[in-house]
């Protein structure tokens, strides 16, 4: 009976303990772990897009589907645009989107150039990682001048960004 009541003292401790984490854990903190998740983690959706991404080739990224659909890689390079604007709009930086709205063709369809398309949306999210480090939660409730929307809705906004372009590429990658 005693090694039972140690064990179980010791889990009550170890749960109070991550208890008290969560409990602590900062607003920014949670909506970090959210974007990394959805980046290459574990996310409720089960789907990340380092994993969707990590077995598509060049060829595959740019096959176009339909010629009203964007292709992967087209995907890919507006998710990085996207992921910049927003990044330096939560930095304090007025941004004009462009007419395009990142969306341009892909110029290079070589292999060497999607492995860099994708090392560019890997070094966005270390980008926002960084961000989210020296982030204080005091600023989500900074507004953006542009369109008088606050940091707070700028940053899930660009993570259901992330998730909605990233369900076209699952279907798109059913296709090629």
């Amino acid at each position: 009976m005693g090694k039972f009541r140690d064990e179980l003292s010791n889990t009550y401790l170890y749960l109070s303990y991550e208890l008290q984490k969560i409990i602590v854990m900062s607003e920014s903190k949670r909506i970090s772990n959210l974007y990394q998740s959805i980046y290459n983690g574990s996310p409720w959706l089960e789907v990340t897009l380092a994993n969707t991404l990590k077995d598509i080739n060049a060829e595959q990224a740019n096959r176009k589907i339909n010629p009203n659909l964007n292709t992967i890689w087209e995907i890919v390079n507006h998710l990085i645009q996207w992921r910049r604007n927003i990044l330096r709009r939560v930095q304090g930086e007025t941004i004009t989107t462009p007419d395009h709205n990142y969306f341009v063709p892909v110029l290079d369809p070589s292999e060497v150039a999607w492995q860099q398309s994708l090392q560019n949306l890997a070094k966005s999210q270390e980008f926002w990682n960084a961000f989210f480090e020296d982030f204080d939660d005091k600023d989500l409730e900074k507004i953006y001048v542009n369109n008088n929307h606050t940091y707070y809705e700028h940053i899930h906004g660009i993570i259901q960004h992330d998730v909605y372009h990233l369900g076209q590429i699952v279907i798109l990658k059913k296709l090629v």
